[in-house]
């Protein structure tokens, strides 16, 4: 089930965007930490649509703070959007019509923010000759989109894709470094990979964001302590530190957050609690979990926010279910001080169409069922989600 080659990647070098570079530093023997950079760093620390669209987002989710009164400046505010699975099409026969253009026009405006995130749950590449499904596979499911998509995820104005899942190796290690340069053609950054933190300028605020998964291909989630390190050090390299993290087991039944570990196929699926809490305990300021396929409770720790799963986005060509709640996403937005203060967060219901597309919900199914599930999974510290999907913090939450 597994690629024949897992030796774990190392980020790739690539040359800056507009507005924009990057840099990956090697630290052989973990000492090269203090180099600058201007736009964005990843470091290596070795070590049918025919729904009527819903109204755009709500305004008020990223409302600055109210002034100080003592007369001082206000504090510096950002935006970020994140959503959960992406998989745009599977190559050669299931690819969505027109190239994929426009793909994810009807979601586009609901996406904008200083900073926009997703889940690539897919390789961009050709085929590489290596497959982590056998010809037998009865439960293998791999996933690839050409290399040229990456300009779909640019044009729909996503700047950065996590990479730590379950199929970012599905075409091995030929096919995930193929990916990391289809996306760097277009000036998208990516992370996920072992001890890899991306830092990213966004309107003078270092964000840093570090991708997690149970596979070796990726920073370990099941090997908690490990883990803590790498938030540990982002939080000396950024103002802001963003998991992003693929964590529990998968299927339409498997919205609850209880304490303790999912498997899932055997698989070692991690501590969705315990993580996203040790995360937050080690310097995140804003966890975001996909991998369930359905949408999951949110919860404040700390008053920081934990999304436990933002359940499937897009699956062109019917790769991924819609079947149901397996259909439902959200484009959550979060706006944060540069100290990691709350100000504000919406959740936008989306759902994927026939043909797999991500589109605007008006009925806000997904955001009305993580508003029950926040009341039932985390009475005391679960998110408050308004009908219109704000989303304040709980009185008492700690």
């Amino acid at each position: 089930m597994y690629p024949t080659d897992p030796t774990p990647p190392k980020p790739r070098r690539k040359s800056g965007g507009a507005g924009r570079t990057a840099l990956v530093v090697t630290a052989v023997l973990a000492v090269l930490l203090g180099v600058g950079a201007v736009g964005v760093a990843a470091f290596d620390m070795l070590g049918d649509d025919s729904a009527a669209p819903e109204a755009a987002p709500s305004a008020s989710w990223g409302s600055d703070p109210a002034p100080s009164p003592t007369g001082e400046p206000e504090p510096k505010v950002i935006s970020m959007s994140a959503t959960g699975d992406i998989v745009m099409g599977n190559a050669p026969g299931r690819l969505p019509s027109g190239g994929g253009k426009g793909f994810f026009d009807s979601v586009k405006k609901a996406l904008a923010a200083d900073l926009v995130m997703g889940n690539l749950e897919e390789p961009l590449t050709d085929d590489t000759g290596t497959s982590k499904c056998g010809a037998n596979s009865t439960r293998c499911h791999q996933f690839r989109a050409p290399p040229s998509y990456a300009a779909h995820l640019a044009d729909a104005g996503f700047e950065l894709l996590n990479q730590a899942n379950n199929h970012g190796y599905d075409f091995g290690k030929a096919g995930y470094e193929n990916t990391q340069e289809a996306l760097e053609k277009h000036d998208l950054e990516h992370t996920g990979a072992p001890n890899q933190i991306t830092v990213v300028d966004v309107e003078g605020v270092k964000v840093a964001v570090a991708g997690f998964s149970s596979y070796v291909w990726s920073n370990s989630l099941v090997d908690i302590g490990s883990a803590r390190k790498v938030i540990q050090k982002a939080a000396t390299m950024a103002d802001l530190v963003v998991v992003q993290v693929h964590m529990g087991g998968e299927g339409s039944d498997k919205t609850r957050v209880r304490p303790g570990t999912e498997m899932f196929l055997g698989e070692n699926r991690g501590d969705p609690i315990k993580f996203s809490h040790s995360m937050i305990d080690a310097g995140a300021d804003l966890v975001v979990g996909h991998g369930p396929h359905v949408m999951r409770a949110l919860e404040f720790y700390k008053g920081r926010l934990i999304a436990y799963s933002l359940g499937n986005f897009a699956g062109g060509g019917g790769t991924l279910s819609n079947n149901g709640r397996l259909g439902w996403g959200a484009v959550l937005k979060v706006s944060l001080t540069a100290e990691g203060e709350w100000a504000g967060g919406q959740l936008v219901s989306t759902y994927m169409n026939g043909a797999g597309k991500p589109t605007m919900d008006p009925q806000r199914r997904a955001a009305g069922l993580v508003r029950d599930l926040c009341k039932t999974d985390f009475p005391k510290t679960g998110a408050r989600v308004a009908a219109d999907g704000k989303i304040s913090p709980p009185a008492a939450a700690s």
